[in-house]
């Protein structure tokens, strides 16, 4: 099915654009959140009436992802886990633990937007990359450390 982008949407398409996706994907989910149009003559007209906006709104929000982008490279997270032998964790970290303590900061970030290549398994310092926009990425220094034993 052939659909108009209402917005951008990663690994599929920029806001404006026309792509091709699977029915039940268009049906399902796109067309009833709002995020795309089907590909009509008459929603081609319209899509260019939006195009501007979309062009101002697309702007903004990339100028606000830079200035989180400053604040978030200076962030300095610490998460205390249960360690054992040799370093390694019971369980792991992952980007939903490391959303919980940006929030804990004050700082709403969606765990989606966290890329960690696997979850974290040991003690020691990362670089967490967070996806806040296209081509803006942040990289959060996480610290994990060893629970104090009682």
């Amino acid at each position: 099915m052939e659909i108009i982008l209402r917005e951008t949407i990663d690994n599929l398409g920029r806001a404006g654009q026309t792509v091709k996706v699977a029915d039940g994907y268009a049906r399902n989910y796109l067309l009833p959140r709002k995020l795309a149009y089907p590909a009509t003559p008459g929603n081609m007209k319209v899509i260019e009436f939006e195009r501007q906006s979309l062009l101002k709104k697309e702007a903004k929000q990339k100028g606000d992802a830079d200035k989180l982008r400053e604040v978030l490279d200076t962030v300095e997270i610490v998460i205390r886990r249960k360690v054992g032998e040799h370093n390694t964790l019971y369980g792991s970290v992952t980007n939903s633990d490391v959303a919980e303590e940006l929030e804990k900061k004050g700082y709403e970030v969606e765990k989606r937007k966290i890329h960690m290549d696997d979850h974290i398994k040991s003690v020691g310092e990362f670089s967490i990359p967070i996806r806040l926009f296209k081509d803006v990425t942040a990289h959060v220094k996480l610290r994990v450390e060893a629970e104090a034993e009682t």
